[in-house]
């Protein structure tokens, strides 16, 4: 994904939209946000061997959210139907 797709993410799209994912080339610690965000989604960190480092829900209109330790992939899953078999399995429903 460009830069300016990682930058946008889920920024004006519905919840219905597609998971996204986003890789990195090295360790990083940005933090997201979920401004013109206008639904929750599941935030999943993942180190380089694919291990989830940490989870977590964001609301809409958050300034802030980072993960505890570094990480090179971030997935973003919307709340919404297509999705609860997966939210259900990481815990988050």
């Amino acid at each position: 994904m460009s830069y300016f797709g990682k930058f946008i993410g889920l920024m004006f799209r519905t919840s219905g939209t597609r998971n996204l994912l986003f890789e990195f080339d090295e360790d990083s610690r940005i933090s997201i946000h979920s401004f013109f965000v206008f639904f929750s989604f599941l935030a999943v960190w993942l180190d380089s061997k694919n291990n989830v480092i940490d989870k977590r829900i964001v609301h809409p209109w958050r300034f802030s959210v980072a993960p505890r330790k570094p990480f090179r992939k971030l997935i973003e899953i919307p709340v919404n139907e297509q999705n609860k078999i997966i939210l259900r399995m990481l815990g988050k429903s």
